[in-house]
């Protein structure tokens, strides 16, 4: 009789944030098979809790209501604008930005209500135009066209790099934190605990494995 091939522990992970070097460990240490798989922020939540992935990584908030989510790290929030733009042209390359410096802006918005950095809700002095919703890539392309800014994550910022566009740090806005979560009745799967332990940088002689 055959035996089924196990199935794989698949890992989602919101875009921007790296999961590979946990990965690389994981095949490095088990035998059992590991899929990395790239989530919007906006699914985030969904995937995890219809089982799509059986982890996440994911950008806070999240909906902690039956889900353990441990903190891993912090990224720094940065604007994004067409090089020739008034906010970065006043700056130099190793110089912040403040929200009073925005405040005469048209601010596009990638993100969707709920799902972004707890300073989403940040708006400029200035009226602002309703943004559709759009992807971190098509607010970055939007902005290099010359028009508004854009605030990201600076992982968001730096995979959506271009040459037309620069950015600069946010002084005045806290960070934005990214983190492993699971369901909580999933707590005491081993395979769970095995990656959460690697991703804490458990070694392998002290592996639960």
């Amino acid at each position: 009789m055959a035996v089924s091939a196990p199935q794989p522990l698949v890992i989602g992970f919101v875009e921007g944030a790296t999961p590979d070097k946990w990965a690389r460990t994981w095949r490095e240490r088990r035998p059992e098979p590991l899929e990395l798989m790239p989530l919007a922020a906006s699914e985030q939540d969904e995937a995890l809790r219809s089982r799509r992935v059986a982890m996440a990584l994911v950008r806070l908030p999240v909906d902690r209501d039956g889900v353990h989510c441990i903190p891993l790290y912090e990224e720094r929030p940065v604007v994004v604008a067409g090089r020739e733009h008034l906010v970065v042209a006043a700056a130099g390359p190793d110089d912040e930005v403040t929200l009073a410096d925005l405040a005469d802006e048209q601010l596009v918005r990638p993100l969707d209500p709920g799902h972004g950095p707890e300073w989403a809700d940040w708006r400029p002095a200035a009226e602002q135009l309703a943004w559709p919703p759009m992807s971190a890539a098509e607010a970055v392309e939007t902005v290099a066209a010359g028009t508004g800014v854009v605030v990201l994550p600076m992982a968001l910022a730096r995979l959506h790099a271009r040459r037309d566009v620069v950015t600069r740090p946010v002084a005045d806005l806290p960070g934005t934190r990214v983190g492993l979560a699971w369901l909580v009745e999933d707590d005491d799967d081993p395979l769970r605990q095995e990656f959460i332990g690697i991703v804490r940088g458990r070694t392998a002689r002290s592996s639960r494995g």
